[in-house]
């Protein structure tokens, strides 16, 4: 990271290369369109900006209508090209010229749009006809604009050495001759990480005229490379097979963030991996050797599987990025796995299950789901009427895309609303029984820090508003366990997380000597 923002500077006069932009050239900034992406002449272009009297430390922003060609509305594209030359000049008559090429289009395949389900009207329609038609024609890309344009241009005065230039600024540089010393011309850097997908607007066929805003700012030697670098990555990214979407949440982690709080996430991600694979490790390591049920709510297990697959599902829908939903996948297969290890538990020790050839239902067990049924029928009359409500409610005022995407919102919003509700019968079975020794604590503990590493997340990448929520609501279900551990202290006749005691380990004999 020193090498990228550091550059060394010339140290001898023979090899050195001067900056132009020391000797305060009177510049002007101009922006044309164009469907082609090599300009050779100035047939064919339309000038939308001019800038006279350019100065590169000035920041400026400014909107304008930009007229789009029959070509580009007909799923075309089309390109922005930026000259920075000499005032009073045409960039086409000015040798020392420099200028970069933009696509003000990019491909992508549109967002279904949303509809009320119940009222109907052109919208649902119109949705109801895209739903007949075949799958590849809903997946086809089109094309789509780019509002936004954002400018820089280098405004240190910095000397390099041409024995050590960066490659990365060199690609940028355009050097001349004067005299006896080699100058290089002022570096014009296009910022590509400004373009986000949430900006990008739909092409339509009656598309004549699209706004457009150009804003520049001056930048920093060190922070332009910073950026080359960045953009370099993103475009790998794509290269690798990564989707414009997947792409764009990796530029919002960059463009949206403060750098040195991007510099604290760095930090703290790499500590969530851990952690994550820590809590995978020890939950499926405490299931793999549990025994009984005993003080585990039977229904808090089928409740987390329930909302995890749920939460899973929401985030597919919802095209959240890879970043949430990849772990989310993860969970929900492990969370499957344990629901089909606790009724196997379950249906064995009430001596139902044909090969289990030890063991009888005890009285720990039949306390502990009596326990839960009774917490569970509390909770029963304050939560089914407001999940229905709820969902009545959403289907009245909300537009949804599909009757699916409907009963998945329905379903996860009764999940973040009232997940941490479904929760309390496992606190309300560890009341009862003055007892936490029987739950995976290891496991929690690598759960209890990924959440609150789960709330700096929140703020910086994308997700529903819901999720990101769900993420605070988790913090006070750790902290009212945590009070429990402290509440109720070791007991070693108690029968811990894997159905044995202290008291039931057999000692070991002493050695003679």
């Amino acid at each position: 990271m020193y090498g990228i923002v550091y550059t060394r500077p010339c140290s001898g006069h023979g090899r050195c290369i001067q900056p132009y932009l020391a000797q305060r050239p009177k510049l002007q900034l101009s922006v044309y369109t164009t469907t082609r992406s090599n300009l050779g002449s100035e047939n064919n272009v339309d000038l939308v900006l001019n800038v006279e009297d350019f100065d590169v430390e000035s920041k400026f922003e400014r909107t304008v209508n930009v007229s789009v060609p029959k070509k580009t509305r007909n799923n075309g594209t089309l390109y922005a090209y930026v000259f920075l030359h000499h005032a009073g000049v045409l960039p086409w008559n000015d040798a020392k010229q420099v200028h970069l090429v933009s696509p003000l289009t990019t491909y992508m395949v549109p967002r279904p749009e949303e509809v009320s389900l119940l009222a109907g009207g052109p919208a649902a329609q119109q949705q109801i006809e895209a739903e007949k038609r075949p799958t590849s024609a809903l997946d086809e890309p089109v094309s789509h604009w780019r509002p936004r344009l954002t400018l820089n241009v280098m405004v240190d005065n910095f000397v390099f050495d041409r024995a050590s230039l960066p490659a990365d600024v060199q690609r940028y540089m355009k050097m001349i001759q004067l005299g006896k010393t080699v100058q290089y011309l002022p570096i014009l850097f296009i910022d590509q990480l400004s373009n986000r997908v949430k900006d990008l607007m739909v092409i339509n066929r009656s598309s004549t005229e699209l706004p457009l805003t150009v804003s520049y700012d001056k930048i920093s030697l060190g922070r332009l490379r910073f950026w080359i670098h960045m953009q370099d990555a993103v475009y790998s990214l794509q290269q690798f097979g990564f989707s414009e979407k997947d792409a764009d949440e990796v530029k919002g982690i960059f463009v949206d963030t403060n750098l040195y709080f991007l510099a604290l996430t760095f930090f703290v991600a790499a500590f969530h991996l851990l952690f994550d694979f820590l809590a995978f490790k020890n939950d499926i390591s405490f299931w793999k050797k549990k025994k009984s049920m005993i003080g585990m709510s039977t229904k808090a297990v089928l409740w987390r599987c329930f909302s995890t697959v749920v939460i899973f599902l929401f985030l597919l829908d919802e095209q959240t990025s890879l970043l949430v939903l990849v772990p989310a996948g993860i969970g929900a297969a492990i969370e499957l796995w344990k629901v089909k290890k606790a009724l196997k538990m379950t249906v064995i020790w009430r001596g139902l299950w044909p090969t289990f050839q030890f063991g009888t239902y005890s009285e720990s067990e039949r306390r502990t789901e009596e326990y839960d049924a009774q917490a569970m029928k509390y909770l029963s009359y304050l939560l089914y009427p407001l999940c229905i409500g709820g969902a009545i409610y959403s289907l009245l005022n909300i537009k949804y895309k599909s009757w699916y995407s409907w009963l998945i919102n329905s379903f996860v919003n009764g999940v973040y609303a009232f997940g941490f509700l479904f929760m309390l019968p496992q606190l309300f079975v560890n009341y009862k029984m003055k007892s936490v020794a029987h739950l995976p604590w290891k496991a929690f503990t690598y759960k209890a820090f990924n959440t609150f590493i789960d709330d700096v997340f929140a703020f910086i990448i994308t997700m529903p508003t819901s999720h990101r929520l769900a993420c605070f609501r988790d913090d006070v279900v750790f902290l009212v366990y945590l009070y429990q551990r402290w509440l109720y202290p070791v007991d070693k006749s108690r029968v811990n997380e894997f159905g044995e005691s202290y008291e039931d380990t057999p000692q070991r004999k002493p050695h003679t000597d």
